[in-house]
């Protein structure tokens, strides 16, 4: 199999890459990522040089851009990660995250459609296009309930807004175009190599550094957690098994407070560096003005890629965090590499209260 990785230099993106090409069964993989802040080729330090690897610098936007890679690299699947995924940059400014996620996402269906009409056989059956979305198009969850694929679409940020418009184009273009497409959402992703502006690698760096850790409101807020290589396994699962038409919803049954999450980067930092001046790291906690319209809780329910696709999580929350704080001590480096000139670590999406 051929895939077009669309925001592969990405978190989650470059995961699911180096996932894939660990499998001699995909022939090829053809990544597509414009290198915005959150993009960065020291994602694929892993792969470069493979034979079955390439990489295009384009934005999703531009249509010619795009009918190109699909012309020259003939892909069996697309599978759409790019995005613009941090709703705190959407409150600051939303227009990227409409072009990128709305605009970006029509330019690319379009190009699919007018590839997928040319081919011919099974090659034509077997097409597949993977549009990979957000748990935060549903709104938020009071104290129960969770998400499920049938539930109703309530986006509250211009982040999640943008992505439940990019999944209804996705949706309206196999329903009138019969393009065979499959969509997932996830929950909150975490692991190596995601970019410092997240929660859990802001809480680590600064730790490291003896900063103040904000944490939003009262800290109650509730996400569902799953490891980012575990999301990347179930990516790969819906893409060659999933159902065209069909909707999967992905997640770990994690869920834990913002609470309960600082506490335990606190708690396995104070283990790995006994040495550092800042024990005990939960001194560091400050409580900040909350986000603007911050959604209370996420939750999903999995079940339906479990029992379909046979996928389950396989690293549990305490388990993929230690790795993640490991991971994040061991390679500070790699931090000011990926934020030079482009994140200072200062508060996003507030027009008062913290700031650095």
């Amino acid at each position: 199999m051929r895939v077009l990785v669309t925001g592969g230099a990405g978190f989650i993106g470059s995961a699911v890459v180096r996932r894939m090409l660990s499998d001699p069964a995909t022939v090829a993989v053809v990544v597509v990522d414009k290198l915005t802040y959150a993009g960065h080729r020291v994602n694929l330090t892993q792969v470069e040089g493979n034979p079955r690897y390439a990489f295009v610098q384009a934005d999703i936007v531009d249509g010619a851009a795009m009918a190109a890679v699909f012309d020259e690299h003939q892909p069996d699947s697309v599978m759409h990660l790019a995005a613009e995924s941090h709703v705190d940059r959407s409150i600051d400014g939303p227009r990227p995250a409409v072009e990128t996620n709305v605009l970006g996402t029509f330019t690319l269906l379009e190009a699919a459609r007018a590839y997928w009409g040319q081919m011919k056989g099974e090659r034509r059956d077997r097409f597949r296009f993977h549009h990979v979305s957000t748990d935060e198009v549903f709104g938020s969850l009071g104290p129960e309930g969770v998400f499920t694929e049938a539930s109703t679409y309530d986006p509250r940020s211009p982040y999640s807004a943008s992505k439940a418009g990019s999944d209804h184009l996705v949706r309206a273009w196999h329903h009138t175009y019969g393009l065979p497409v499959v969509v997932s959402n996830t929950c909150n992703n975490y692991g190596p190599r995601q970019y410092p502006e997240k929660l859990i690698p802001v809480l680590i760096g600064r730790a490291l550094t003896g900063e103040r850790l904000p944490i939003y409101g009262s800290g109650t807020n509730v996400r569902d957690w799953i490891f980012v290589e575990d999301h990347a396994e179930a990516l790969i699962a819906i893409l060659q098994r999933g159902r065209a038409g069909e909707s999967y919803n992905v997640g770990a049954r994690a869920e834990r407070t913002n609470n309960q999450v600082v506490e335990l980067v606190c708690r396995m930092l104070d283990e790995l560096i006994p040495q550092s001046t800042h024990r005990p790291h939960r001194q560091l906690i400050e409580y900040v003005a909350d986000r603007p319209g911050h959604d209370q809780r996420y939750a999903i329910d999995p079940s339906k890629v479990e029992r379909e696709l046979g996928w389950r999580p396989k690293v549990s929350f305490e388990q993929g965090l230690r790795m993640t704080v490991e991971w994040y001590i061991s390679n500070q480096e790699w931090c000011r590499v990926v934020t030079r000139d482009r994140y200072d670590g200062g508060r996003l999406g507030v027009t008062a209260g913290y700031r650095r």
